[in-house]
């Protein structure tokens, strides 16, 4: 699929309702119910905003996440993509998103477009209500990662994502449950990638691929 290809199909999915995250949450041991209680049951969540980036690299769409350095916090080592915390300085969300995707990455890409949000995805551990933009760009540019905030980009073909196997299932232990479960998560770059950004990575590629 080129990049041409995928900004015409994303363009128009994202004009239509998102399908959401009920398709992969039933894979796992935990449900859209249990993530729905946990956010009601948190009057002020912290607002933030990642920015799922796609751009052309050695000939063809790449996806751009980020792995987070071990730390003492709820996600340490975590691969995500670029973003965080609204600050008062952004007029909105998708400020929030390009700011932070700049700061994180140290990347200035050309002809960055924005085509639109997908589905919000609440996170009990952090009380982080996230909003995920879809952009494309020309060309990523350099990148100057912050230390602080980036062990390692991860610069993942398109292709990956849209694999028939990418998709696996793990036990792990999951905080909002208090107990082990069966979770589905991407197996991507040699990344195990679940939580929050495989639910935003799973309804991307739903958008992909109908």
């Amino acid at each position: 699929m080129t990049l041409d290809a995928v900004h015409e199909r994303l363009a128009a999915a994202l004009r239509g309702p998102l399908p959401g995250h009920t398709t992969f949450l039933s894979r796992s041991g935990y449900s859209r119910a249990d993530l729905d209680r946990a956010q009601r049951a948190d009057t002020a969540p912290r607002e933030s905003a990642v920015l799922a980036l796609l751009y052309p690299a050695m000939g063809a769409p790449h996806l751009l996440l980020m792995r987070r350095p071990e730390y003492a916090g709820v996600h340490s080592g975590q691969v995500s993509f670029p973003g965080g915390r609204r600050e008062a300085e952004d007029i909105d969300l998708q400020a929030t998103a390009l700011r932070e995707f700049q700061e994180e990455t140290g990347a200035t890409p050309r002809e960055l477009r924005v085509l639109g949000p997908l589905s919000q995805v609440y996170i009990p551990p952090s009380r982080s209500l996230v909003t995920p933009f879809v952009g494309l760009a020309e060309e990523l540019g350099p990148t100057r990662p912050d230390p602080r905030e980036v062990q390692a980009l991860l610069e993942v073909p398109l292709t990956e994502l849209l694999r028939p196997d990418v998709i696996r299932q793990r036990r792990q232990h999951i905080q909002v449950l208090g107990r082990e479960a069966e979770i589905p998560y991407f197996d991507l770059a040699g990344q195990v990638v679940w939580g929050a950004t495989a639910m935003m990575l799973a309804e991307l590629r739903e958008l992909l691929l109908h």
